[in-house]
């Protein structure tokens, strides 16, 4: 049995669906090395503009494995694994939206972290619950989700280890919007959808100076952003979507 599935749900959008429901999608090394082999895959083909991730109506991901983690030791080669599966998925230059149902936890939140936009249901249950179990979040969580909330709230929840329901992770600033349980999946794909259909380059550009200038210094992250921008005067998308916009017709973007 695939741990991820791939399908095609339209034009220009690959939906990558965690397929572990008997351990409420709990992220093993194979889901692992699974998502990262997907994300190599699709980081090569030009005709997928947005991905999204889901899992099913009782987890988007319930956190990593314990029973696989609970075997290692501090100088386990597993942990260099670990990193590398992460790698495809924090390299990845086109957008990423997360569609979330019942728990993300631990690496389950991690992962919806390292995505650009997240859609929670309305039962949905963020965390980083790693303190309860001796340990703490290894990919990223301590460093994502301070950049999303601030100190004080990350603090808050991740010395705890308590839960978020949908609506204060959207208070935070961890998940974009909340919709009802059953229309998750399907407003998650309408997104990607509008986005697919957006000229590639100016998207792709838009979250490397996002991801890229958050971390700079203002000045720094300003110049970042004007060099992207007079980069894409050079594109036949730019042609094309200031010709259409002046001839007040629909553009047709060729992602060049």
């Amino acid at each position: 049995m695939s741990v991820v599935l791939l399908e095609r749900p339209g034009p220009g959008v690959a939906l990558l669906r965690l397929n572990r429901p008997d351990r409420l999608n709990a992220l093993d090394m194979q889901l692992r090395e699974s998502l990262a082999s997907h994300f190599t895959e699709l980081a090569a083909d030009g005709a997928v503009r947005c991905v999204v991730i889901t899992g099913d109506d009782k987890a988007f991901a319930a956190g990593a494995d314990v029973a696989e983690l609970a075997q290692r030791t501090p100088t386990d080669p597993a942990f260099a694994r670990t990193r590398a599966a992460w790698a495809p998925i924090e390299r990845y230059r086109r957008p990423i939206i997360a569609a979330i149902n019942g728990f993300a936890l631990g690496g389950g939140c991690e992962l919806a972290m390292h995505c650009d936009i997240v859609i929670a249901g309305e039962g949905a249950k963020l965390g980083q619950p790693e303190v309860k179990l001796g340990i703490m979040p290894g990919a990223g969580g301590t460093q994502r989700f301070v950049r999303a909330a601030g100190k004080f709230a990350a603090m808050r929840w991740l010395l705890t280890g308590e839960l978020l329901s949908a609506s204060e992770a959207h208070r935070l600033g961890l998940v974009s919007e909340v919709v009802a349980d059953g229309e998750v999946l399907k407003h998650a794909l309408e997104i990607a959808a509008r986005i697919a259909a957006l000229p590639a380059l100016a998207v792709a550009a838009i979250k490397d100076a996002v991801l890229r200038g958050a971390d700079l210094p203002l000045e720094a992250g300003l110049r970042l952003e004007g060099a992207s921008f007079q980069e894409l005067f050079a594109s036949d998308d730019r042609t094309e979507g200031m010709r259409a916009f002046l001839e007040k017709r629909q553009p047709e973007f060729k992602g060049r």
